[in-house]
């Protein structure tokens, strides 16, 4: 799952407003904005504790003279040992964690539907927002193929791929 803060709270306020319009969840009066918040909360809160083993993960290989070929597996291991999913199973975490703040939001008045339901809606709703970012990652991927994953050159070439193009098409 590639998550990006920018899109943080658009998912959020997506999930939260369609929700509430179609009175599977009951938003205490004025409080739509904190009910969001809530949400974007528990998206953050992963990106930072993604952001810190990336860190130092990067740490790692620098300190222990690994090739950056081995970037995947140092930070694989390190996610383990922390206990914090990562990829699919991240993504897994993180609805379930967006599903426990709704039950213990004080923004959120009441929930009527089942967490299978909530579930669901709330998986197409974040694969909505992040779908677009498969695909520049994977043109990119693709743009980039003479690069290997991990070396300086990747570092600095894919993320200047990525704004190339989101600029292209239009999505800065």
């Amino acid at each position: 799952m590639r998550l990006y803060r920018r899109i943080i709270p658009k998912i959020a306020r997506e999930i939260v407003r369609s929700l509430h319009s179609k009175q599977q969840i009951e938003v205490e009066d004025g409080r739509m904005d904190e009910a969001e918040l809530d949400l974007a909360a528990v998206m953050v809160e992963y990106m930072n504790e993604e952001e810190r083993i990336v860190n130092e993960a990067k740490d790692t290989i620098a300190r222990r003279g690994f090739s950056q070929d081995r970037f995947a597996q140092v930070k694989k291991s390190l996610a383990e040992a922390r206990g914090f999913k990562i990829g699919d199973d991240g993504l897994e975490h993180v609805l379930a964690q967006m599903l426990e703040a709704l039950f213990v939001s004080r923004n959120i008045a009441e929930v009527y539907a089942d967490d299978a339901e909530l579930r669901k809606f709330m998986r197409e709703v974040v694969d909505k927002y992040t779908s677009v970012n498969d695909e520049l990652d994977r043109e990119a991927r693709n743009r980039l193929k003479n690069l290997r994953e991990g070396t300086p050159e990747w570092e600095i070439e894919y993320p200047r791929m990525i704004a190339h193009l989101k600029r292209q098409k239009g999505l800065i």
